[in-house]
């Protein structure tokens, strides 16, 4: 009678389970596991993974395939390749890209990436959207998003604009997201004894500045993780993060000791619109 009462239960578990997206042992819901091990995704993109450990990072963050999420400057779609799949005809994916009026390379990237939605049919849905700190700002109709994503990208705010370029993006995302919508980051980590002068140069900053200003933009930090450390990297390179793989900036000096040391130590940084 006992077990009959437990299989009873069981079955009922299972009925009510099934309504569910499965998730995975890393937390990431069966969309991401599938876009992240897509064949169609390209060999070199995949090689990174084990560096930028997307199925990881995205169950950390909590993306559901329902979700409207703004992918914060997506350069050539690297991250876009696996957010496209996940979000497609249950939810939206906003591509924050440069702006139309860009030049040089910032064009070229913001003409590749739209060459790239045109063609692929895993991009189809994807909307693109102009962003720039403090100047092109409206990166989803306000209030509507679930979740901004940015990767790498808080040095090169702070490297143009200072303080009031990383504050008026986090501000930007702010606006872009639901009350309690959240905020994912990822960025090159320095430590933090070293002096605030090496954020200016290195490419890496401190989790303590960059906690800092998202607070001032209305945010609260949920949760950090280590998925993306690298205790190897010790953040002090002779051409900045830009010594290390992919870019290899000293060419073949001390490649191989570089390439040993794979690509940098990263923060992961979780978010709350407050």
């Amino acid at each position: 009678m006992k077990f009959a009462i437990k299989s009873i239960i069981a079955a009922g578990i299972l009925t009510a389970l099934s309504g569910c997206n499965s998730t995975t042992d890393s937390g990431a819901s069966s969309e991401i596991t599938s876009a992240v091990a897509s064949a169609e995704r390209k060999t070199d993109n995949r090689a990174r993974d084990q560096y930028r450990n997307p199925e990881q990072t995205l169950a950390f963050f909590g993306l559901q395939p329902n979700m409207t999420v703004v992918e914060i400057a997506p350069g050539g779609g690297w991250y876009s390749e696996i957010l496209a799949p996940v979000v497609k005809g249950q939810g939206t994916l906003y591509a924050a890209h440069f702006p139309a009026n860009s030049e040089g390379y910032f064009k070229r990237s913001l003409d590749g990436f739209k060459q790239k939605v045109a063609d692929d049919a895993r991009f189809s849905e994807v909307k693109i959207t102009e962003f720039a700190p403090g100047t092109h700002t409206n990166i989803a109709p306000a209030g509507s998003a679930d979740m901004v994503l940015t990767f790498r990208n808080v040095h090169n705010w702070y490297m143009r604009q200072g303080d009031e370029g990383v504050l008026s993006a986090f501000q930007s995302f702010n606006k872009a997201l639901k009350p309690g919508g959240i905020l994912g980051v990822v960025e090159h980590r320095l430590p933090e004894h070293r002096d605030d002068k090496d954020q200016q140069r290195s490419g890496y900053m401190k989790q303590s500045y960059v906690i800092d200003l998202a607070k001032q933009a209305g945010f609260e930090l949920v949760a950090s993780s280590e998925i993306n450390a690298n205790p190897l990297d010790s953040a002090n390179h002779p051409k900045g993060v830009w010594t290390l793989p992919p870019r290899l900036a000293l060419g073949d000096e001390k490649a191989e000791q570089y390439k040993a040391i794979g690509e940098s130590d990263r923060m992961t940084l979780k978010f709350k619109k407050l």
